[in-house]
């Protein structure tokens, strides 16, 4: 951990972002959560932009240095599970055991609909899953071992 890729952190920090451009598009499953939750694009307030994208950025940072920190907890993490696929199970882990959860709960107590939960529940796996693989694979490339003749 003492030389952080801060371009990976960067990448990381702005995966949310592109990720729900595109997740929460109408034309992919933008209908279907706006629907669960009874607005339309007439009774939606519009948020303020700029405030609203660099708290995400500055929120996605944090969630990023901890994705960062928690690929490189264990014992005997450096080698072989210096990979992408490695990173993106640790996201995926912490989208199902500590994401899941929280929107859940909040989701019951919320009164939302099971299909509004599944597909945040599902934003979050992919997001994380490849946040983790970013810092993963980008902070340790220096470790993984080459093939022969490299």
């Amino acid at each position: 951990m003492d030389d952080i890729n801060w371009f990976s952190m960067a990448l990381a920090s702005i995966t949310p972002l592109c990720i729900g451009f595109l997740y929460y598009h109408k034309n992919l499953f933008g209908k279907v959560w706006t629907s669960t939750i009874d607005i339309s694009d007439k009774t939606v307030k519009k948020p303020n932009r700029i405030v609203t994208v660099i708290v995400a950025i500055v929120l996605s940072f944090i969630l990023s240095f901890f994705l960062l920190n928690f690929n490189n907890s264990g014992f005997n993490q450096e080698g072989d599970f210096d990979t992408f696929a490695h990173g993106a199970w640790h996201g995926t882990f912490i989208a199902i055991t500590t994401v899941t959860p929280v929107i859940v709960v909040n989701g019951l107590f919320g009164q939302r609909h099971w299909k509004h939960m599944g597909i945040n529940i599902l934003y979050w796996i992919i997001t994380l899953a490849l946040m983790g693989g970013i810092l993963d694979a980008m902070n340790h490339w220096n470790n993984v071992p080459l093939p022969e003749g490299f």
